[in-house]
């Protein structure tokens, strides 16, 4: 007689951190208010840095947008054609945020060499003012995504967008303030080519962790081994293959086995037990046992 099918259990889910709407409406609408002022002290000057740092501010609204659209699409409920919802949205807006911030650190750093080789004389006080502003709104605005930036790599692409624009103006300012005081023109192409490196430096973790779960790698925050060695030393459990364990979104983890188990089906109370441990160890808030009495294979090439 062919053997009955395995039965396979389904883990219970755990919603991901709070939301983050309203750090992103303040967000956009600080930084988009900051742009509207730069823009117009750089027309009123006839500055070009700041002018152009506009439109490197502008990238940081596009960036939060971003960054605000893979949440709320990871929300979105699961269907017949997308059994898992939208929530793999969330890593890919933190992948396209860094991605974004990379190369926004590259124009910076492309256009300080070119400054590099002419330097010009700058508005020293009116530059110095307005970057002050930049680093209030972008150290508020970044001061928002803080609490999230350790659970949720999309939260964290935002926080670091930020962060990296306050260090940004922070840097401009401190330059405006050197340059007053000595009238060395190449002060302001050098601190942003320092500044550039140290977000790259930043960002390409970033970058590196997001492509890293956009291809189902196993999340930094899971050691595989600890995890598949707590599988196989259960009570009564022989064998565990097929073990996968991936990102479902920037905050939540699932995990799928096959635990070989002579003794047939150990009872939902053994399941739930599993689960719960596998939460709050390995965070893992999405697991998916197959219970099979043999190692033959069960459907699984």
């Amino acid at each position: 007689m062919r053997e009955r099918a395995a039965p396979v259990v389904d883990g219970g889910h755990v919603h991901g951190p709070g939301s983050f709407n309203r750090a992103f409406a303040i967000g956009i609408a600080l930084n988009v208010a900051f742009v509207v002022v730069e823009a117009f002290a750089g027309w009123r000057v006839g500055s070009l840095a700041l002018l152009a740092d506009a439109g490197h501010n502008l990238s940081d609204v596009a960036g939060l947008a971003l960054a605000w659209a893979g949440a709320l699409a990871g929300r979105l409920a699961a269907d017949d054609r997308h059994t898992y919802g939208w929530r793999r949205a969330s890593i890919l807006a933190a992948l396209a945020n860094a991605i974004l911030l990379l190369v926004a650190m590259g124009s910076l750093a492309w256009e300080a060499v070119q400054r590099l080789s002419a330097p010009a004389p700058t508005e020293g006080l009116m530059i110095i003012a307005v970057a002050a502003i930049g680093v209030v709104v972008n150290g508020a605005t970044a001061m928002l995504f803080m609490s999230g930036r350790s659970q949720d790599l999309n939260i964290r692409g935002a926080f670091l967008h930020m962060a990296a624009d306050a260090m940004v103006s922070l840097g401009v300012a401190a330059a405006g303030v050197l340059y007053l005081w000595t009238g060395w023109n190449w002060l302001d192409p050098v601190a942003s080519l320092a500044i550039a490196a140290i977000i790259v430096v930043g960002t390409w973790r970033l970058f590196r962790q997001s492509l890293h779960l956009m291809f189902d790698g196993v999340p930094d925050s899971v050691e595989l081994p600890s995890v598949r060695h707590f599988l196989a030393s259960q009570p009564g459990v022989a064998d565990v293959h097929d073990l996968h364990v991936w990102a479902m979104s920037t905050s939540e983890v699932a995990l799928s086995a096959h635990l070989v188990m002579p003794g047939g089906f150990p009872g939902d109370a053994f399941i739930d037990a599993l689960a719960d441990t596998l939460h709050q160890r390995f965070g893992i808030s999405h697991p998916t046992i197959q219970i099979e009495t043999s190692l033959r294979p069960h459907g699984c090439c």
